[in-house]
């Protein structure tokens, strides 16, 4: 730890040096270079320096998630110095050029995901979920809109940092707005310098896997130096990184448009098999329909450790002013009766199971669930569904607010004590309240999915779509 606080502190004097007024950011580091890499740096010497301080400040998960957000885009500022000195580069050879800011994207999501219990858990996941606007390079030819929806992913995070630091912390307020300036101005700069897409040079060699392209101009002071290597903790196979790369093919093939058609062999008459029948005997028998599907058998692992690696323990413990409840599968009677006001209760990764929580409660958040049941008697803040599935939430007194975020399959049973209760949903479907009538049943209202949204000649006006309820 001591070694990645001073590599930061060292990182944050470069950037310092590059930027000693306003108007001369990046002009002493970036001079020889391409006006574009020169614009990056000047990013990287104001929103990524600010953020990079304040990370530095609020320290710990948060230190470490900068320096490894530091490393993407000083991967991303590579590429683009190579860019600056190549011509584009073979369909078949950029995602190979794309491997080292896929990878550091997954460093930085594989970070949040082994820091679940992190006390800077909504942090970590605003960075976590914005942080593939790094593969705008390869997002040709609308790159700025996909920042832009990489940045919106974030803001249920920053939004609930806000809620939480508003009149408690201003650093983490200031964290939230350096982060989010630091999207807000790559957009900028892609409408100005890569509108449609990554810009080549239009002289000198092509691009290749082995093209090497200095981080640093060999006048003036160097820019700050690349971010730590990854956490020591293991990271998954690189079959993320396959993927990403392959998709950035998958892309690349896409945008070429009517193009894409322009290797495919003509099939003349005469060697159509439903006009030609002497052809189906030519190569063996014919099956009359697709081969069933069958399981394949499962190949030796590399790695037997892995394949038999244990599940993660079942939790259910008071941790500080957090109850954690994960990883419960088949459990049809867990209670926590001893509650606090100033508790909050997480349950993560719990399946055919069933939770009751008595007594009053500040939050509960359910996060990856499948098939959970949640009576509950009462909450002074929120209930947050995230990521979950087929859930079932019974309110037994009363809640201000109840969440329903990317979930498929969500019935809420309210009281009739909290029928004033707010819901709010996003990229969410098959969710339906439950109100309470006479003789203790309950009718069933479907949360509308589908909206139509028009323009009226001074604003968007959106309404529910009739077939939406």
């Amino acid at each position: 730890m001591e070694r990645l606080v001073e590599r930061l502190e060292k990182a944050v004097e470069r950037l310092e040096m590059v930027c000693q007024g306003p108007g001369l950011c990046g002009e002493s580091s970036s001079k020889g270079m391409a006006q574009y890499v020169q614009a990056f740096d000047t990013l990287l010497a104001g929103p990524v320096a600010e953020y990079v301080g304040i990370s530095k400040e609020v320290g710990g998960d948060v230190q470490q998630h900068a320096e490894m957000v530091y490393a993407g885009l000083m991967s991303e500022r590579a590429l683009l110095v190579m860019a600056s000195q190549h011509q584009q580069p073979a369909e078949n050879v950029f995602p190979s050029l794309l491997k080292p800011i896929s990878e550091q994207i997954q460093v930085v999501q594989n970070f949040r995901e082994k820091n679940r219990g992190s006390k800077l858990f909504n942090h970590l996941s605003a960075v976590s979920e914005s942080i593939p606007a790094l593969g705008w390079v390869a997002m040709a030819p609308k790159p700025g809109p996909y920042v832009k929806e990489m940045t919106d992913a974030a803001m249920f995070y920053t939004n609930r940092i806000l809620k939480e630091y508003k009149d408690v912390d201003k650093k983490h307020v200031d964290w939230v707005k350096a982060y989010l300036s630091i999207w807000t101005e790559l957009q900028a700069y892609i409408k100005e310098y890569h509108t449609t897409g990554l810009a080549w040079s239009k002289t000198g060699p092509v691009a290749t896997e082995g093209a090497k392209s200095p981080s640093a101009p060999a006048a003036g002071p160097a820019p700050p130096p690349p971010g730590p290597p990854p956490p020591p903790a293991p990271v998954p196979t690189g079959s993320s990184t396959d993927d990403s790369a392959s998709r950035s093919a998958l892309f690349a093939q896409i945008n070429r448009g009517e193009g894409i058609t322009s290797g495919l062999r003509h099939v003349s008459d005469d060697m159509k098999t439903h006009k030609n029948p002497a052809l189906k005997n030519q190569g063996g028998p014919v099956r009359s329909g697709p081969k069933p599907f069958t399981a394949p058998k499962p190949a030796c692992s590399a790695n037997p450790s892995q394949k038999n690696s244990p599940k993660a323990p079942a939790l259910l413990e008071l941790e500080g002013k957090k109850w954690r409840v994960e990883n419960q599968e088949n459990a049809t009677d867990l209670v926590i009766s001893d509650t606090e006001l100033k508790q909050v209760a997480y349950v993560f990764k719990c399946t055919n199971s069933t939770l009751q929580i008595k007594g009053k409660i500040n939050s509960i958040t359910l996060d990856n669930c499948k098939k959970l049941g949640l009576v509950f008697d009462d909450v002074v803040g929120i209930v947050e569904i995230i990521n979950s599935r087929d859930v079932k939430v019974q309110v037994m007194g009363k809640v201000p607010t109840i969440s329903i975020n990317k979930t498929d399959g969500c019935h809420v049973y309210l009281s009739k004590d909290s029928l004033d209760c707010e819901i709010v949903s996003a990229k969410s479907s098959e969710m339906n309240v439950l109100i309470p009538v006479e003789g203790g049943d309950f009718t069933e209202f479907p949360v509308p999915e589908q909206f139509k949204t028009v323009w009226n000649g001074q604003k968007l006006v959106t309404t529910v779509t009739e077939i939406a309820g």
